[in-house]
């Protein structure tokens, strides 16, 4: 299951989704606005827009409905022994936390969740292999608190933290200028990609 930035179900996402799909994986995508702005699709400029959306978003709910679609993925054929993941950028970083935390997805990916921090002590609910990524120049997220997670999560089990200093705020978005920061991205999709082949080989 893929979790969308606050930019909506998008060509960065489907974008990631393709990379994914070209490590062996089926790929869902929920729109997590379908009740308050169906079908929404922003690019990077439009940042006013995209924190509205946001705000008008339930994260509760939308971590629900990350769950519905879990099992739903469970559920395809395609899905081998019904065992299925969540990766997570942005916004959706920080509901594949949710997710891990109430849920039972099999592994969690979560980039830079910038919400993650105020919810890091879910982290004793998380049973799953969990991978972190968070940019070390991150304007979003303070650097102190990013430690701070890093900190905790190297004292649990299954759980890993990586830290890119040179990267800021969804380093991994290509379709962004102002953002994406290739060698960080690069970098960190090599470790996702291993860390995913490890804890939830493609059938």
């Amino acid at each position: 299951m893929l979790l969308q930035e606050i930019f909506g179900v998008n060509d960065y996402v489907r974008d990631a989704a393709r990379r994914l799909a070209e490590l062996g994986y089926v790929v869902l995508a929920p729109d997590l606005y379908w009740r308050t702005e169906p079908g929404l699709e922003l690019g990077s400029d439009e940042m006013p827009r995209a924190f509205a959306a946001m705000k008008r978003l339930d994260p509760e709910r939308a971590a629900l409905d990350a769950l519905d679609t879990l099992a739903a993925l469970r559920k395809m054929p395609e899905v081998t022994g019904g065992r299925a993941g969540v990766l997570g950028f942005c916004l959706g970083g920080w509901l594949a936390w949710l997710a891990a935390a109430q849920g039972d997805p099999d592994v969690a990916v979560c980039y830079y969740g910038s919400q993650i921090p105020d919810a890091i002590d879910l982290v004793d609910e998380i049973d799953c292999p969990t991978l972190l990524h968070f940019g070390g120049a991150d304007p979003y997220i303070p650097r102190d608190r990013v430690d701070a997670v890093a900190e905790l999560v190297a004292t649990r089990d299954g759980l890993e933290c990586r830290v890119w200093e040179s990267a800021g705020h969804a380093f991994d978005n290509s379709f962004a200028p102002q953002f994406s920061n290739p060698p960080a991205a690069a970098a960190a999709w090599e470790i996702t990609s291993a860390f995913l082949a490890r804890h939830l080989p493609p059938g």
